[in-house]
């Protein structure tokens, strides 16, 4: 076999590969284990293709590369507008959000308020508001006098295992959008803001893979995913106010069940300067995922947004994103 027929099998074997992934991911609930695959393979694998095609002269080697790299480049997780020149930004209202990893697991609660501290913000949108230890079990816990004294300046909002913290008083009581999630409508400067505290279940639990159980717990892994986006997608049609969703959603750019999302729902990566933007695994120091995401509505724009290291505090990086809010005034007359 000649390196050019090698290459073009290798080409077609990856088409295929993702034409069924375009097709079932989202959709088939056994495939949830395969687009856990890290985005950048779906710019790679066709980048190298291309490459090895143009060495060895394949042609429809060359042709189905490019392709699959047009194909699956929205799974890649590449943020062109990062190219763009960068702005300073306009002063607006400051998120960060942020999955705590179980609150602070008994590490030291001190470091915990002080890389709070170190991102001052309009609002905090916490997500794990539980503690847990090595077997799966989970109790509730009880910080919400230390958050008061911690943050006296904001209103607290405490439900579904996620904690919001508002400098703006809030519009009406706290709304548990599903089984995980939270959402506090908030009365800014220029009118009510919905702001969603959104945590979207694990795919998988860590077992044997090829136990009975193990599909068993991916099946009901799924079924919950499903719920909890469902239930969040019907909250932001039924809303008629200008919102912000954020939190961990547990789903990469290769997941297809981030299509989900509402068109109403704009993805705020624009304002985001990392060619490659991720949020997971923040111990690790190869990362490869962005599955912590920041959605707007009209009326509501991100000026800046950027992922903070929380040294060590959780797996997850924190999100750190600024909007402005001009036109939410109009939109709640």
């Amino acid at each position: 076999m000649s390196p050019a027929t090698a290459v073009a099998l290798c080409a077609l074997a990856w088409a295929v590969f993702l034409g069924a992934h375009l097709a079932l991911n989202g959709r088939w609930w056994p495939w949830l284990a395969v687009s856990l695959l890290p985005p950048p393979l779906f710019a790679a694998a066709p980048l190298a293709l291309l490459l090895a095609a143009a060495a060895s002269g394949s042609v429809p080697g060359a042709v189905l590369a490019a392709g699959c790299l047009l194909a699956g480049w929205r799974q890649s997780g590449v943020n062109p507008s990062a190219v763009r020149r960068g702005s300073a930004g306009r002063a607006g209202i400051r998120v960060v959000s942020w999955n705590t990893q179980h609150w602070n697991q008994g590490r030291e609660p001190d470091r915990f308020y002080a890389f709070l501290h170190s991102l001052p913000a309009d609002v905090y949108l916490l997500q794990e508001y539980l503690n847990g230890f090595e077997g799966g079990e989970v109790w509730d816990i009880d910080d919400e006098e230390r958050l008061r004294r911690e943050f006296p300046g904001h209103h607290l909002s405490v439900d579904n295992n996620s904690v919001t913290l508002s400098r703006f008083p809030p519009a009406g009581p706290p709304v548990p959008v599903g089984a995980c999630s939270l959402r506090v409508d908030v009365r800014t400067p220029d009118g009510i803001l919905s702001t969603y505290n959104v945590h979207i279940p694990v795919q998988l639990t860590v077992m044997n893979p090829l136990s009975r159980a193990f599909f068993a717990d991916m099946r009901r892994r799924h079924e919950a995913r499903r719920r909890e986006y469902d239930a969040l997608v019907a909250d932001l049609l039924a809303n008629p106010h200008p919102f912000l969703v954020s939190g961990d959603f547990n789903t990469s750019a290769a997941i297809g069940d981030i299509r989900r999302m509402p068109r109403t729902a704009h993805d705020a990566i624009g304002a985001n300067r990392s060619l490659f933007p991720v949020s997971w695994h923040a111990r690790w120091r190869l990362r490869l995922w962005r599955i912590d995401w920041v959605f707007t509505s009209a009326g509501v724009r991100a000026e800046q947004y950027a992922f903070r290291d929380p040294g060590g505090l959780s797996d997850h990086l924190a999100q750190d994103v600024t909007i402005t809010t001009t036109a939410i005034e109009e939109m709640n007359r």
